[in-house]
């Protein structure tokens, strides 16, 4: 079995690359400094924001492959493995910003951190950026090394802190602009979802499993429950659980009005374990009970 790279600190990172630690909790790293290399299983126990500039071979992040090509980006969060497929040495070209979960403990990036979604996508969608873009990251590389190269004063971990949340927050606005300009593969996924949630409620799965989650679907579509969930609010306007809970009361109210069903045989093939949590549901999204709405069909 392949020995896993594991890195648990800034330092160790900087080493392998063959950069100079300026601080201990963050670096910025150009990686044509780096000896060539081949992909291997590695674990990083810190985030990573990588703009790679080579091929490489098949990178994965968890059990999928990225949608990888030149001047792209790459987020991986702290203990995350990254894998990959790559017989060949490489030489690694690109820049990288690195920071350890220490470094912005007290921060509002500290306090923010899982909002930026995208460290915890595992998913074949790395960010693909436009030139501008890129040369937008490059000057927030460069806001950042100027600070590491600067000396540390009272000022330093805030001005740190607040630069890297400004680079996060250009990358929403490049990924709401990918989703966007992905549209059509985007309209893919969600009719596959459609189908997903038809043919499962057309199965005996609800009543074997239980209601579906939005990681079930995600799995089912080979994304991560994070982008799976982003990609449907930007379809839809809504969140995916929604979209699954008004899918689920369509199939209700369609097997509501049949006066062989009671309740409670709905409830059950629909996957809840309790009737009454199906009645109070169904109430909610509908305004009446399901047999108030039965009486106003008839």
């Amino acid at each position: 079995m392949e020995e896993i790279l594991k890195f648990d600190s800034v330092g160790q990172y900087n080493a392998f690359n063959n950069h100079e630690t300026l601080h201990p909790l963050v670096s910025v790293i150009d990686f044509s400094q780096a000896d060539p290399r081949r992909l291997r299983k590695t674990y990083f126990g810190f985030y990573l924001i990588l703009l790679k500039d080579v091929l490489c071979g098949d990178l994965r992040y968890g059990k999928n492959t990225y949608d990888y090509q030149e001047g792209t980006l790459i987020f991986i969060g702290s203990g995350q493995m990254l894998t990959g497929e790559s017989k060949e040495l490489y030489q690694p070209k690109g820049f990288g910003v690195i920071f350890h979960p220490d470094l912005i403990k007290g921060t509002s990036l500290g306090r923010n951190i899982e909002q930026y979604s995208f460290f915890s996508y595992e998913l074949n969608e790395a960010l693909h950026i436009s030139n501008r873009e890129r040369q937008l990251v490059i000057d927030c590389f460069a806001k950042l090394k100027f600070e590491l190269e600067h000396a540390v004063d009272k000022h330093s971990k805030t001005l740190i802190a607040t630069n890297i949340e400004l680079l996060l927050n250009y990358c929403v606005r490049f990924y709401d602009r990918q989703f966007i300009t992905r549209d059509s593969a985007n309209k893919g996924i969600l009719e596959k979802f459609e189908t997903l949630l038809n043919a499962y409620f057309s199965s005996d799965k609800p009543f074997e499993v239980g209601l579906p989650s939005v990681a079930y679907c995600a799995d089912e579509l080979n994304l991560s429950a994070n982008y799976f969930g982003d990609l449907i609010k930007k379809e839809t306007g809504i969140s995916a659980l929604k979209f699954i809970h008004l899918k689920l009361m369509d199939v209700a109210k369609e097997r509501i009005t049949n006066a062989n069903n009671s309740v409670s045989t709905v409830a059950y093939e629909l996957g809840f374990k309790y009737p009454q949590h199906f009645t109070r549901m169904f109430k909610q999204h509908v305004g009446v009970t399901p047999l108030e709405y039965r009486s106003s069909m008839n």
